[in-house]
């Protein structure tokens, strides 16, 4: 593997684990549907929902891939998905800041409600509905994955599908975790721990936007 392509996996994996970890719509549905299901709700709400993003992925390679690839565009995007980030990174910092991160799990299994599973489709149907449902998430893929894309594309079919992998697994490894806390009845990670964790990602987004505003004016993007 090439530098460039780890570093194309890297940050994939590192900005898919930033919007996996703030609180949001999936979040709070995969908590519920562990309640019923146990520690399989976690993957197969990830799967409903990397369902949805492998087919945004297509249409952005097949029915705009000559469109990003145009330099003005691809500038353009850059400049775009990098504000985005300085706009969900400083998000996330002030949340830290404000005391306003709280990530709280049933806790004993033993007093969680009992609630009959829905049917396996079900689960991993509503894992990509919620998602279609939630506006960010089409902002994230009309900029910053829009950027990625371009960029993955650039690099080939292995650039796609590592782009690709690195993006869906942050979503896989944080989901599951959730789902296993809830079904061992435990915390599974310290509110503070989860704060710090929030606050590097944030990090990370802020120093990634600016390279991405930067790349934009270069007129390449570039990780």
């Amino acid at each position: 593997m090439t530098a460039e392509l780890l570093a194309l996996f890297t940050t994939a994996f590192m900005v898919g684990l930033s919007g996996a970890l703030m609180p949001g719509p999936l979040l709070t549905l995969a908590i519920e549907e562990s309640t019923r299901r146990g520690v399989s709700a976690g993957p197969l709400l990830v799967l409903g929902h990397g369902l949805l993003e492998l087919l945004m992925l297509f249409l952005l390679l097949l029915g705009l891939g000559s469109f990003l690839a145009h330099p003005t565009v691809s500038r353009v995007v850059a400049v775009l998905g990098g504000a985005v980030l300085l706009w969900l990174g400083t998000g996330m910092i002030l949340s830290v800041m404000a005391g306003q991160v709280q990530f709280t799990l049933p806790g004993d299994k033993d007093n969680l409600p009992a609630l009959p599973p829905r049917p396996v489709l079900r689960t991993v149907t509503a894992g990509g509905l919620i998602s279609l449902a939630n506006p960010y998430w089409l902002l994230w893929w009309a900029t910053i994955g829009a950027a990625f894309v371009a960029q993955a594309a650039r690099l080939g079919a292995g650039g796609v599908a590592l782009f690709f992998s690195g993006h869906i697994l942050s979503d896989l490894g944080w989901y599951s975790l959730v789902a296993a806390g809830i079904a061992a009845g435990r915390r599974v990670i310290s509110q503070r721990a989860y704060r710090y964790l929030i606050l590097a990602c944030g990090l990370f987004l802020l120093v990634l936007g600016v390279l991405f505003i930067a790349a934009g004016y270069r007129g390449r993007i570039s990780l």
